[in-house]
């Protein structure tokens, strides 16, 4: 299914320029901005060569799109990847399986000195290229609008709450007739930087009712583990009653009811890429140098503003990538930050980078040795 939100996903994507580019970008413009819907204006960078990518399921379907049309560009090409979870990836990345690896989180504290030994001669980086609204999905048919405060969504996922019925879940929706069925919560069985955003938010918004910390694997007690995004989504899709979060272009092509979340701002707020774009707006880097990291405030009040949102990295050696494959490495990373890979986004469900960010990121595909 095509996802027909061009409008939408342009605004975000201009929202988050303005201010991301005062959190320690440079005033470089690109030349052909996906934000702007820029088309490209040169063939892909073509190396030969095969590469073996592994990670993010959440970034998939772009990884699909990126893939297929740098092959057809590029003969000689094989590019795989291999959505087996945040957590796998970065593993076989730092195990040196995994040329580069797809993550929905940065690299844990204990996890960069591992990836930086991996590279050698210089550190392992993040690179964001999609940014992905995390959607809390719901299967409770006649039940349209459902609204959650985070103390109540961390009280379902931690299995304090059991009945859509319950006197929290009514009270975050007065006018809705609600069910007594069980609430069926569904989290990832697989590591998954989804899951490490997803409970980083409750920590942070809902830390009293969440004791159970943020990880790419799943701490709390009960519920059903399925592998993989599309996992969860069709967990969701084929069992009523059921409850889960996940990135927001599987919700939407598995056509999935939303859950409306209460910002900081106290407003219950829809998931549209708009709604998304006012929290990215607040986003920070705070990596150094080519190491584009960015911290998202769960916590925001700009009104409108959908506050559980995740950028998904490429993590990549900033040096050290093996001589036969740093080409390949450049040029498929440069088709994915490019225009043209980014404007093939929107109809994935997806949000391009903002302009400025996309600007830093091809700086550092650049600067890849």
């Amino acid at each position: 299914m095509k996802l027909q939100r061009h409008g939408l996903i342009a605004c975000l994507a201009l929202t988050a320029a303005i201010t991301l580019s005062a959190c320690g970008s440079d005033n470089e413009s690109p030349s052909t901005p996906a934000a702007s819907g820029g088309a490209s204006t040169a063939a892909a960078d073509c190396a030969s060569g095969t590469l073996n990518l592994f990670g993010s399921s959440a970034q998939k379907n772009a990884m699909d799109e990126w893939r297929k049309a740098y092959q057809t560009q590029c003969s000689g090409t094989t590019i795989n990847y291999e959505p087996n979870g945040s957590g796998a990836g970065i593993q076989s990345f730092i195990a040196g399986t995994a040329d580069f690896a797809g993550s929905d989180s940065a690299l844990k504290d204990d996890e960069q000195p591992k990836a930086d030994a991996r590279c050698a001669s210089g550190p392992a980086i993040h690179l964001p290229m999609v940014i992905g609204p995390i959607a809390v999905a719901y299967n409770l048919p006649g039940v349209d609008g459902l609204q959650l405060k985070p103390d109540t969504l961390a009280k379902i996922f931690n299995g304090s709450i059991k009945k859509w019925d319950d006197p929290a879940i009514k009270a975050d929706n007065a006018s809705a007739t609600l069910p007594s069925t069980a609430i069926q919560t569904v989290h990832r069985s697989d590591e998954s930087g989804t899951t490490d955003n997803f409970t980083k938010y409750l920590s942070t918004v809902a830390a009293s009712d969440w004791t159970f910390g943020n990880a790419k694997a799943w701490k709390a007690p009960g519920g059903t583990g399925s592998k993989g995004s599309d996992g969860v989504a069709g967990s969701v899709k084929s069992t009523e009653g059921s409850i889960a979060y996940m990135e927001w272009s599987f919700a939407e092509n598995g056509g999935l009811s939303k859950a409306k979340i209460q910002n900081g701002n106290g407003e219950f707020t829809e998931l549209t890429a708009e709604a998304a774009g006012k929290t990215i707006a607040g986003a920070e880097v705070t990596g150094t140098g080519d190491d584009l990291k960015l911290k998202i405030d769960y916590a925001t009040k700009t009104p409108g503003a959908y506050p559980i949102v995740l950028a998904t990295y490429e993590v990549v050696c900033s040096k050290g990538t093996p001589a036969d494959k740093l080409a390949l490495v450049k040029g498929f990373l440069t088709y994915a930050a490019s225009a043209e890979g980014q404007g093939s986004l929107t109809e994935l469900g997806y949000a391009p980078l903002p302009s400025e960010v996309q600007t830093k990121v091809q700086a550092s595909i650049k600067n890849l040795a």
